[in-house]
């Protein structure tokens, strides 16, 4: 009997001792996480990453293998990703789109996960060729099914919109942030003179990006639209230049301040915002600071902060629509962009975004080589 007692003691000792010698949960989510490197494996345009809470990573997009919808890859490692297939489908018969299905934004609120988007709306009785609006579903779950709170888009401002964005501020009001498509929206501008001087084009296009308050149930709007930015005037702004390689370089007619995204850092808002083409190689990121969420804000001297890489040896080019996600004490934007291998595909690349003591922000990308996993601490 004392000898098993012994052996019992033996055991329990070396079970204990097994187990001081194991590594911490923290440490194990650590040194287990796999080498992170861009692009990620997920062929989407237009990316927004939830984070939801829960040790999963969620990346919804344009594109991804959904028709008429939106897909939804699913990660715990933010490198191998699952694809948890379409959670959103329009085009339907009792549905208000039809078409043009862009810039899905996930948000998780109260339990509840609400899905931002932009569509074609059905009801066309001029028959515009662009009659793009912003759309609200709703679901339990963020891999769906997402339903739309109402069969109609969230609000009519009278022009074609997209890229849907929202901000919840600290005294709990939500903000909604979108562009105008440039469609039937000529400008004049020192630009427009040059390229109607040069030959290129009678005429240059624009986007906007407006702001406006959302209702907290999200199903309408507060007030007017405020417009927030829009592409220089001057050909002498220090903003002119990058903004306006599309037409510069004769690719389009067209100047476009889309896929912006709003959030707030030491009292300061950030607004970030794409220009030029989205399928073009000259699509770069850049910002502008406020000190109200519906502005007046003021853009960076300097932007861009994300472009192509190529003139540096690189071969990522179109960077854009980027959105941006905290995780621990750091920042990162999730955006899409192209490379020579992946070719005309938009893939997904996420890169460390920092902002100085000043209030300075600049972007660590885009980067193909090897970086430090953002979940590493």
């Amino acid at each position: 009997m004392q000898q098993f007692l012994y052996l019992l003691l033996g055991a329990a000792l070396l079970a204990t001792t097994a187990c001081s010698q194991q590594p911490s949960r923290e440490e194990t989510a650590t040194t287990a996480l796999p080498a992170f490197q861009n692009p990620l494996d997920v062929e989407f345009g237009d990316p927004f990453l939830l984070d939801d809470g829960d040790g999963t990573y969620y990346l919804y997009g344009t594109g991804g293998g959904a028709k008429d919808g939106f897909a939804v890859y699913a990660s715990t490692d933010l490198v191998n990703w699952t694809d948890r297939g379409q959670v959103y489908h329009g085009n339907t018969e009792d549905s208000w789109n039809e078409s043009a299905f862009w810039a899905p934004e996930c948000y998780k609120i109260d339990g509840k996960y609400y899905l931002f988007y932009s569509a074609n709306w059905k009801h066309n009785p001029t028959d515009e060729a662009e009659n793009f609006h912003i759309g609200v579903a709703v679901a339990d779950a963020p891999t769906g099914p997402f339903t739309d709170i109402q069969n109609k888009p969230l609000f009519e401002p009278g022009y074609p919109i997209i890229d849907a964005n929202v901000f919840q501020d600290d005294d709990g009001k939500y903000y909604l942030y979108y562009s105008r498509a440039c469609y039937q929206h000529p400008v004049e501008s020192e630009v427009a003179d040059w390229a109607r001087a040069e030959g290129l084009f009678d005429e240059i296009e624009e986007s906007w990006v407006y702001g406006i308050e959302l209702s907290p149930d999200f199903t309408s709007v507060i007030g007017e639209p405020v417009l927030l930015l829009r592409p220089p005037v001057s050909m002498d702004d220090e903003n002119a230049e990058w903004e306006s390689r599309s037409v510069t370089t004769g690719e389009v007619n067209r100047r476009w301040t889309e896929g912006s995204f709003t959030f707030k850092h030491d009292g300061t808002y950030y607004i970030m915002y794409s220009a030029n083409h989205y399928a073009g190689p000259n699509y770069a990121v850049g910002y502008a600071t406020g000190d109200n969420p519906l502005g007046p804000f003021t853009k960076a001297d300097n932007n861009p902060v994300l472009e192509m890489n190529v003139d540096r040896g690189g071969d990522v080019t179109g960077t854009g629509h980027n959105m941006v996600l905290s995780l621990g004490d750091k920042l990162y934007t999730v955006y899409h962009g192209r490379t020579q291998p992946t070719g005309d595909e938009r893939v997904v690349f996420m890169d460390e975004i920092v902002i100085s003591p000043t209030g300075k922000l600049t972007v660590k990308g885009p980067s193909t080589e090897e970086i430090p996993h953002p979940l590493s601490k």
